[in-house]
């Protein structure tokens, strides 16, 4: 359950991947702005964009809390790349702790309210100028999340494939 030296812990390991499958779900919502529809698989996950977005922020906050109590126990990174690793990760969870919250900002600002999954949050309301222009945020933020996942995998990729190290196999 919880990470050792050698490997994430089931817990670790299920809040990683998890959350990449639901972020990749989020593309959806791109797919069906560059293909107008973009067929009724993209168009029903589109749906859920909102929802599936509050629980990712539920995730993160998880997640954030989980590596902090976990901080000594995690597996050691290679010495000269540890700075980069630790930039790395904390620009994914910056990412992915705002993108929601900006959501969020976006359903406010414009007066829509928000439901996740049927439940309201909040109420539609007037709309909040403030709001707005934070909330303008959250496209270009997200496909900086996209260009760094895609980092994130090939990072993982060249350890696997070219160091063979063992780094990917600890989040398997």
């Amino acid at each position: 359950m919880h990470d050792s030296p050698e490997r994430y812990g089931v817990v670790t390991r299920l809040l990683h991947w998890s959350m990449a499958v639901l972020v990749l779900l989020q593309f959806a919502k791109f797919l069906e702005r560059l293909e107008g529809e973009g067929g009724p698989v993209v168009a029903a996950i589109a749906g859920w964009h909102t929802s599936i977005g509050t629980l990712l922020l539920v995730l993160v906050v998880v997640r954030i809390a989980w590596a902090f109590m976990q901080r000594r126990r995690r597996p050691v990174n290679v010495p000269e790349l540890a700075i980069f690793v630790a930039a790395g990760h904390v620009a994914l969870y910056v990412a992915l702790l705002a993108l929601p919250i900006l959501g969020l900002l976006i359903m406010f600002g414009g007066g829509y309210g928000h439901e996740a999954f049927g439940i309201g949050l909040f109420p539609p309301g007037e709309e909040v100028r403030w709001a707005q222009v934070w909330g303008s945020l959250h496209s270009p933020l997200a496909w900086l999340l996209l260009v760094a996942v895609v980092v994130h995998v090939l990072i993982a990729l060249y350890h696997h494939l070219v160091r063979k190290d063992g780094v990917l196999r600890r989040m398997l």
